[in-house]
């Protein structure tokens, strides 16, 4: 893998690891590193899969910036008018999420400087700041995220160097809740922090030399990353605090204190942490939504610029005390963009003629020439898949 499709998989790693791998801990820990561990490859199975039939979708439909091409193209226009909806729907209300998040975290870092600003002031200059590294394009984006992915790394490290000595089997073995409902509720939490599926057709168009197999490799690489991210953060987390301890916790904060108590370090390196966390995964998705509108409205740069972060910014300073709430309804739309449109997509194309196929080396490549990329498991995967849509359909309902 080249230097610049291992940074469109970062793109897919920093998008997914977001400030909910925090949460994690505070969702699974009670049900025992089992049935958390279990929980957490099905929930990586089944976006993962969901991923590469959008892969599929973007390669046979010839690409495209944005969904809205992938969908005119697929699902004609209907289906595109719903896909644009959701998308925007969804992107809309992560930017919001994240800018809210983010410029708590840029007023509190100003502040230690004795740089004072209100929360309106912090949020409208980050938002200017990381969308002027948005609209720089997607090269920028990846040189960035390359450096900030590896900050991530050591800070998670340090923190997992930190806690893996002082871990308890005992509290690693011990399950508080047998409730398997209360486990199915978990998969909404599970799900949003695998949510990298809208940067696929970007990373398609700026990998167009690329062949079907390195794309394939790059989507299921940058998912690995916060697969077992998450899993050596659940197990430090629970190896380090009693069930009886982590039932008390009402957010994060408290959660980073009580880990804090005993290792001086981790408040400050999570804190980082959550910060670059919250930077990698608006940078992803903002791209997304740039490329989405490069697509749909055919704007020079300025005016894209504006289109992108208007509404999420005037979103996030309407509901500046709602991050929660926002990124719950975020969830509720990821399930129908990120599962049912792309392998509606995925049926469409298996179903009609053969779309011209998006990469310059997979045209050349011996190995592709007779058929395009295809996700593999045939109609039972997608039956799966679409069992698969439903089940996170109803937990996100319950």
């Amino acid at each position: 893998m080249n230097l610049k499709l291992l940074g469109s998989s970062l793109i897919i790693a920093g998008t997914a690891l977001g400030a909910g791998m925090l949460a994690i801990p505070m969702v699974l820990a009670q049900f025992g590193w089992l049935w958390g561990t279990l929980m957490m490859l099905f929930i990586w199975m089944g976006t993962t899969y969901a991923a590469l039939l959008l892969l599929e979708a973007s390669i046979k439909s010839g690409g495209g910036m944005g969904m809205n091409s992938i969908a005119r193209k697929t699902l004609g226009k209907g289906g595109q008018l719903v896909t644009n909806g959701l998308l925007y729907a969804l992107l809309v209300c992560l930017l919001m999420a994240y800018i809210i998040g983010a410029g708590d975290l840029v007023r509190k870092l100003l502040s230690g400087i004795g740089l004072e600003l209100t929360m309106v002031q912090s949020q409208i200059a980050f938002t200017l700041l990381s969308g002027a590294v948005v609209a720089a394009g997607t090269a920028v984006i990846d040189k960035l995220n390359r450096a900030l992915f590896a900050v991530m790394v050591v800070m998670l490290a340090v923190t997992l160097m930190s806690l893996v000595p002082t871990m308890s089997m005992d509290y690693l073995l011990v399950a508080s809740s047998a409730d398997k409902l209360a486990l199915v509720k978990t998969s909404s939490v599970l799900f949003t922090s695998f949510g990298f599926m809208v940067v696929i057709p970007s990373l398609v168009s700026y990998n167009q030399e690329a062949s079907h197999r390195q794309l394939r490799n790059m989507v299921i690489f940058g998912s690995l990353i916060p697969l077992f991210s998450y899993l050596l953060w659940l197990y430090a987390v629970m190896g380090n605090l009693s069930p009886a301890q982590m039932g008390t916790f009402g957010n994060v904060s408290e959660l980073i204190a009580a880990l804090g108590a005993n290792h001086r370090m981790i408040s400050a390196v999570l804190s980082v942490f959550t910060g670059l966390a919250l930077l990698t995964s608006f940078l992803g998705v903002a791209m997304a939504l740039f490329d989405q509108n490069v697509d749909t409205f055919k704007q020079n740069k300025a005016v894209t610029y504006v289109l992108t972060f208007i509404l999420p910014l005037m979103g996030a300073l309407w509901a500046a005390d709602k991050f929660l709430a926002v990124l719950g309804y975020a969830g509720i739309i990821l399930v129908f963009l990120a599962v049912f449109v792309p392998m509606a997509m995925t049926i469409k194309v298996r179903r009609g003629p053969e779309l011209p196929v998006a990469t310059k080396a997979a045209q050349e490549s011996q190995a592709v020439t007779a058929e395009s990329y295809q996700a593999a498991g045939g109609h039972l995967a997608l039956a799966m898949s679409f069992l698969f849509g439903c089940f996170l359909l109803a937990a996100e309902l319950v």
